[in-house]
């Protein structure tokens, strides 16, 4: 280990205690981390850090990863900084849950099915905020939301990031590392009315933290999804007739074994978010379900089928191969929210109006499984 990392892993065990085991600190409860630095510059004998923290667990199904930005004189304080930073704005969060200390329940109903959950939250840091100002926790600007976007994992975790300067604000709002596009609405007024950021940046940054009470009963695994979807996506982008269809058809049906509709989520799935990857469109968090009948639509958010994410993640490791533009348009036609993004073009042009596709905004994916025993996890 370099000696600049290890001032990070050094701050770390001063803070938190742990065991160091090559790269991770093993911690009680079956936590892991691993940290390093992301950016290290200097301007005027000040360090100037971005240190990333990363934590695993055995029932996450993605970790969690934390940037924190910090300087200082030299990088041993700005890795103790920002270790500090780590410790208030997470790791806090994460002992509270460990503690079961002061939880909030949040029922969640899902498609007729109960799930509880357990809400830790209580660790708010705010940085060049004026000391006059009474913190609020930030997550009583969305607790009405945060049922919509929970699902069937054991854990969730909510970032909120608030920052602002004299020029510009910035909101990102994620579950689960995935960015909620439209949550963000729900802390502009704050970030415009109590937020100042004229004479410096201000920043607040909450985590919330989501355990459900049962344990995770979904019976298909993270690398199952996305080893149907790699083969999936390879077989569709070369469709030429019938024969190939059924044939990509089959080979999905058999990997997914006894997961009788996972095979059937992950095909109707992929053209979308090969549409929203490639035509530039804004899009909302939810997916609408079609009903058996055709006309029927549920909606729920994309954040609630943990297959979604999963299909994306597999989506985006093909478009890192640099895959020909005609085996892309094979699975973009497919879409139906390509279908629809070309009707309306096509309808603008005959208006005479001139429209991008980034001044379109469609509010999720639709989809259709065509039965009524499919489950949502």
């Amino acid at each position: 280990m370099d000696k600049e990392r290890k001032y990070l892993y050094d701050a770390l065990m001063e803070r938190l205690g742990g065991k160091l085991e090559e790269d991770t600190l093993v911690m009680p409860g079956g936590f892991g981390i691993k940290t390093w630095f992301d950016r290290i510059e200097e301007k005027q004998g000040i360090k100037m850090i971005v240190a990333v923290f990363t934590v695993y667990h055995k029932d996450f199904d993605e970790p969690i990863i934390e940037p924190v930005e910090t300087q200082a004189k030299t990088l041993k304080e700005a890795a103790d900084t920002a270790v500090e930073i780590f410790h208030a704005v997470l790791w806090r969060t994460i002992e509270q849950a460990e503690e079961h200390s002061e939880p909030v329940h949040i029922p969640v109903e899902l498609f007729g099915e109960h799930y509880d959950f357990d809400m830790y939250c209580k660790s708010l840091v705010r940085i060049g905020v004026d000391t006059d100002r009474e913190p609020v926790s930030l997550v009583k600007f969305i607790m009405d939301e945060i049922p919509k976007y929970l699902g069937t994992k054991k854990y969730y975790w909510l970032r909120m990031y608030l920052a602002k300067d004299k020029e510009q604000s910035k909101i990102e709002i994620r579950l689960n590392g995935s960015v909620c596009v439209e949550l963000p609405a729900y802390f502009e007024d704050f970030v415009a009315e109590e937020m100042d950021g004229s004479e410096h940046v201000e920043c607040e940054k909450m985590y919330a933290l989501f355990v459900q009470r049962e344990d995770d009963k979904c019976p298909f695994s993270k690398e199952l999804v996305m080893d149907i979807a790699a083969e999936t996506i390879d077989r569709m982008a070369d469709i030429r007739d019938a024969e190939d269809y059924e044939g990509m058809v089959k080979k999905s049906q058999l990997m997914a074994g006894d997961n009788k509709y996972l095979a059937d989520e992950i095909r109707a799935l992929i053209p979308e978010i090969f549409a929203k990857l490639t035509l530039g469109t804004r899009e909302g968090d939810s997916l609408f379900l079609i009903g058996e009948d055709g006309e029927s639509v549920t909606e729920f958010k994309k954040t609630q089928l943990r297959s979604y994410f999963y299909i994306q993640q597999a989506v985006l490791m093909y478009f890192k191969t640099k895959p020909d533009k005609e085996k892309v348009g094979n699975i973009v036609t497919n879409s139906a929210s390509y279908r629809a993004f070309r009707r309306a073009m096509d309808k603008a042009k005959e208006e005479g109006n001139d429209i991008k596709p980034e001044d379109l905004y469609v509010p999720g994916i639709r989809y259709r499984i065509g039965s009524g025993d499919y489950r949502v996890w």
